[in-house]
This record gives structure tokens, C-alpha cells and sequence, in this order.
């Protein structure tokens, strides 16, 4: 009796295994399947001008990676949310904007959901400097880091940017946002005003930018950093979605296609493999960060020349 009953117990103790199983199945199907039906509205902050070039890369990413997904989705650029310390905290409140890039530090990553993959090849740490073409600094010949540590660079009061040169003995003037700090570098209050090699270019031809702000050629900085596409925690779904497409565009060759149309020009008029950069440790750098992965990261020479060869 005691054998029987032990078996019988047993066979439902397996039948109510396999129905459970088969529950989850058809859950994780159901749900794949309202992912896909489903329109996506994924809103990000607004540029702050109209013809910003530095918001089209990674709205073209963002785009791209929606599409290797399959899902239905619509893009929309919010009028209000702009300034990048807003977008952050309102999409730590989970409110108005879903997804903002930004760079990655260890209180953004404790206060939202990173997805891991640097969206500019880490190229955010690869840092060129503007100056005005009247200070000393523009024509000094700068050999090692020790020269640089003299001058005083300009940087917002709320970029991971300013304590990684601070924690390197810079000595760093705090600006309340781009505008404030590109009028200290005019008034000459600035020695020098440090960019990633994305932005630095593009702040030069804007609209209204001070034509006797010029480019310090032949040294840059350089530190390890990430550029990420940043989610509520809890929109785990739409963090996946984003993830899974951008390693689908990495695997195919469309994420470097894309990264080489809009810096390409860029890459090949710094040549960043041929001038004398200065190595910064980064303390604010997340244990997480896949630095490991070749595949994410950009190395001098990868893409400059390309455009040779393809001509």
C-alpha cells in the first residue's frame, strides 16, 4: 500500500512539473509575441538646437538597434526634457523620456539600467582640447602630463568628466553647462576646454561658436569610458530589446557601417593614431564595464585610412 501510494505520488508530482512547465512555455510565448504586436514609443531627450550633430549618431543607433529586433516601435524626441542632469532624473522617475544616453559612472548605474554596450567605442574617453588661440597654452609644446597639469581645464559641474581629471590632479573650473563653458573658454578664463573626439569638431562649427576658439593639434587625452543607452529600472524589457539589437547590428557589421558614417571624416581629419595622447586612470569606471570585449571598444588606426582603401 505504502509503494503504491509512494508511486502515485510521484506520477503527480511529475505531471504537475510538465503542466507548470508547459505553463511557463506558453507564458514566455504570450509575452514574446505582445513584444512584438505591441508599438514601442520610445521617447529620449531633444536636441537643445535645431541641426545638433551631436544627437544624430545615437538616434541612428537607437533606430537601428529597434529594427534588428522586428518590433513595431516610434521614436519621439522630447520638446521639454533636454538638458542631460533633467533627462536623468526624470528618467529615474520614470516619467517623460524611457531612454537617454549618457556616459556611464557608478551612480548612474546604481540609479538606472545600463545596457553594456558603448554606443560610441568608448571614443567619449578619447578627449581632444579647445583653447582660444590668444592664451599660451594654444602654442606651449606639451611633452608629458605633468605640462598639462598646469594649465586649468573647463568642464560641467555634473559630468563624470570632472571628477575623472580632478582624481588625475587637474586643477577644474565648473560650468553649469555647455554654453557657460565654451563663454569661460572666450572670456579666456579656461586655459583649455577638453571634448571627446565626437563632439569636439562639431562644437567648433556650430552656429555662433567663437571663431578664435581653435583646436590644440597633436595630443589628446585618453581614459577608458562608456557611452551607454540608459533605462528605468524596472523596464527590463525594453533594456533587452535595445541589447539584443545591438548585438545583432554588431554581428552583422552594421553598428561599425554606421559608427564609420558619422565619424569617419572625424577619425581620419584627428588621425588619432598617429598624435601623443596622455593615458588618465578613470576611479568612477563600473566594475561591470565589458573592457574585456575587443568587439566594443575602438583602437588607433581601426577605422582611419578606410576611406582610402574604399575609394
Amino acid at each position: 500500500m505504502t509503494n503504491k501510494y509512494s508511486a502515485l505520488t510521484s506520477i503527480k508530482s511529475v505531471s504537475m512539473e510538465r503542466i507548470a512547465s508547459i505553463i511557463l512555455a506558453m507564458v514566455l510565448l504570450c509575452s514574446c509575441a505582445a513584444t512584438n504586436a505591441a508599438t514601442w514609443v520610445v521617447t529620449y531627450p531633444g536636441s537643445l538646437y535645431d541641426g545638433d550633430e551631436r544627437h544624430k549618431y545615437p538616434e541612428a543607433l537607437l533606430k537601428l538597434a529597434l529594427e534588428k529586433t522586428g518590433v513595431r516601435y516610434t521614436m519621439v524626441a522630447s520638446q521639454r526634457i533636454k538638458y542631460q542632469s533633467k533627462a536623468l532624473r526624470k528618467l529615474r522617475e520614470n516619467i517623460e523620456v524611457n531612454v537617454v544616453w549618457s556616459t556611464t559612472d557608478r551612480q548612474r548605474e546604481d540609479d538606472l539600467l545600463p545596457i553594456r554596450i558603448p554606443i560610441a567605442k568608448g571614443l567619449i574617453g578619447w578627449r581632444v582640447m579647445l583653447t582660444h588661440k590668444n592664451k599660451p597654452f594654444y602654442r606651449k609644446e606639451l611633452t608629458s602630463l605633468g605640462d598639462l597639469l598646469v594649465y586649468a581645464p573647463v568642464q560641467g559641474i555634473d559630468w563624470p568628466d570632472t571628477k575623472i581629471l580632478q582624481a588625475n590632479g587637474f586643477n577644474v573650473l565648473g560650468a553649469q553647462n555647455r554654453s557657460e563653458a565654451a563663454s569661460l573658454l572666450s572670456r579666456q578664463q579656461a586655459d583649455f576646454y577638453p571634448l571627446s573626439v565626437i563632439e569636439a569638431l562639431t562644437e567648433l562649427r556650430q552656429e555662433g561658436a567663437d571663431p578664435d576658439i581653435r583646436l590644440k593639434e597633436g595630443i589628446a587625452l585618453q581614459y577608458r569610458a562608456a557611452m551607454y543607452f540608459f533605462v528605468n529600472k524596472r523596464n527590463v524589457t525594453l533594456a533587452r530589446l535595445i541589447e539584443v539589437g545591438l548585438e545583432r547590428a554588431i554581428e552583422d557589421g552594421s553598428f561599425d557601417e554606421l559608427f564609420y558614417e558619422y565619424h569617419g571624416d572625424m577619425l581620419e581629419r584627428l588621425a588619432l593614431d598617429k598624435i601623443t595622447y596622455f593615458e588618465l586612470d578613470n576611479p568612477l569606471l563600473p566594475i561591470k564595464t565589458p573592457v574585456s570585449e575587443s568587439k566594443y571598444w575602438y583602437t588607433p588606426g581601426q577605422f582611419e585610412g578606410k576611406k582610402k582603401a574604399t575609394n
